[in-house]
């Protein structure tokens, strides 16, 4: 409860550590940055290795836009009125008027880097070239410390203590299986800019995988090719380019309720319903789609450069023919069964991203809690530690909280609960539940953590607790004019409907949480 989370009077002991500065980190840092003020101040400290923020910078495209509204920046969906707004910053750069004119929904990502870049050089709790390399945990008066080893840039070391710790080194490129033995080899679309003018030097070049980047990839590689006349391959496994669902009915999935729902399912449903759910984190923007198809069509009328596209094709082996200096694909008909083989002089993976436990964790894996697979076993509240209160992560649980896990447009919700959970203070912000879909069975009303009926709570204790900020929000379907009427009155008590999923006429609820 808040109130119940003492601070650090040890002025060497912060009360909490991040590790990482990615955007989820950098915007905790944001929120927490007020807190150091005032009668029990809250004592935070970021550390990076790197010398300055920089999110993703071999994707930094021309043009390329985040996949979500400007209003998803560091603090806004939290605190509205906090300094380290994407609107302050423009505003402090003199480019409030040019946002506005330019469309004040999406913004290009090499703006967002700029933007985070602001923030963070504006922040007092921030350390980078301060790269970790060790953490342990010892008990002083009853209560744990963790201290946390870093390298700075110059080689020197540091040692920094905490009560408690935040992951937030973010998730590290992945490649298929069969690049395993040469690693070193391969190029990932993470650091496609830095290579791009070496690839268009060759005949030839491969996009493997599918999904936003590697069409990002394709689009930009198509703008050169037909001066070049460099042949753009683009192969995939799924079975179709697929659209990126972007519809507002669809976007409630991206929700501190739909995230309620996802983290109550059984365990052994869940992978299965992130199965079903490419569509809505996997997908192409449609614009982009349309632009390269246009690409391609001036491309065949033109017959300036050669383009194919291929799906259905699942990459079984790749290997270096040192003799050609091409790269040897082997791929598996996913439709047929047949098997082709396939050269290129470049070739680069869109393969996504994996989470992996860093190595600087080893002092206190015994402390943290995994799943049989190794993955980390988050609480609700984003703890991985084995009392459930010390040591949380970021962007570490989309197998147990789903799509929202990575989510821009989440990163306020996520913190608010990590910040009461870190200190007991409720932001001003700490739910909103927009819902136009109920999740569950309506009729039988049935709650999805213990799967026994809802029941309202009877008049007289309605409001006077008021619900966690992480916790499901559970609604009557009913108006307020329904509840107030006679015939309501006669009818009785109503059983409440679980969220998710059965589509009703749009409503909007909101929810202070506190």
């Amino acid at each position: 409860m808040p109130g119940n989370h003492p601070r650090s009077t040890d002025p060497q002991v912060h009360d909490v550590i991040g590790i990482g500065l990615g955007p989820f980190n950098l915007s905790l840092a944001c929120l927490l940055a007020p807190l150091a003020q005032g009668a029990t101040p809250c004592q935070a400290l970021f550390l990076d290795s790197r010398a300055q923020f920089d999110w993703h910078p071999g994707m930094l495209i021309d043009e390329t836009t985040l996949q979500n509204p400007c209003l998803a920046d560091l603090v806004s969906l939290a605190d509205p009125t906090s300094r380290y707004s994407y609107l302050n910053y423009c505003k402090q750069q003199g480019e409030i008027y040019a946002h506005y004119f330019n469309g004040p929904h999406f913004i290009t990502r090499e703006a967002f880097n700029r933007y985070c870049q602001w923030a963070s050089r504006s922040l007092p709790n921030v350390r980078f070239g301060h790269e970790v390399i060790g953490v342990s945990h010892e008990v002083q008066q009853g209560r744990s410390v963790y201290h946390v080893q870093a390298r700075r840039a110059d080689g020197t070391h540091v040692s920094f203590a905490a009560r408690k710790l935040v992951l937030g080194i973010g998730a590290q490129p992945s490649l298929p299986a069969c690049c395993d033995e040469q690693p070193q080899r391969w190029l990932h679309s993470a650091h496609y800019l830095q290579h791009k003018a070496q690839l268009l030097d060759k005949r030839s070049i491969t996009i493997v995988g599918s999904g936003q980047s590697a069409a990002e990839v394709c689009h930009d590689l198509l703008k050169e090719a037909e001066q070049r006349g460099t042949t753009v391959n683009w192969i995939t496994r799924s079975p179709y380019f697929f659209q990126m669902e972007t519809t507002r009915l669809t976007l409630e999935m991206f929700s501190p309720d739909y995230t309620d729902y996802f983290y109550h399912l059984p365990e052994a449903r869940k992978a299965a319903v992130l199965a079903g759910q490419d569509s809505l984190y996997k997908g192409i923007n449609a614009q982009l789609m349309d632009q390269i198809y246009q690409q391609l069509e001036r491309a065949r009328r033109r017959r300036s450069f050669q383009a194919h596209l291929v799906t259905q094709s699942e990459l079984r082996r790749c290997r270096h023919d040192e003799g050609s200096g091409q790269h040897v694909l082997e791929f598996h008909r996913t439709d047929t069964g047949e098997a082709f083989e396939h050269r290129t002089d470049g070739l680069i993976f869109a393969t996504g991203y994996r989470q992996r436990v860093p190595r600087f964790l080893g002092g206190i894996e015994h402390r943290l809690r995994f799943d049989r697979q190794g993955r980390y076993q988050p609480t609700r509240d984003y703890a991985v530690d084995i009392n459930g209160d010390e040591v949380y992560v970021q962007n570490g649980g989309l197998h147990s909280h789903g799509l929202s896990n990575p989510e821009l447009g989440l990163a306020c919700y996520r913190n608010s609960c990590l910040i009461r959970a870190l200190t007991g203070v409720a932001l001003v912000w700490m739910h909103m539940a927009v819902r136009a879909m109920e999740r569950g069975n309506v009729s039988k009303g049935r709650d999805p953590r213990t799967g026994k009926n809802c029941r309202p709570a009877p008049a007289s204790e309605r409001g006077s607790s008021p619900p966690s900020p992480c916790a499901p929000v559970v609604r009557s379907a009913s108006t307020s004019a329904d509840r107030s009427s006679p015939a309501a009155s006669r009818r009785g008590p109503r059983a409440l409907p679980p969220p998710w999923p059965q589509a009703e006429s749009a409503r909007v609820a909101a929810d202070d949480g506190l």
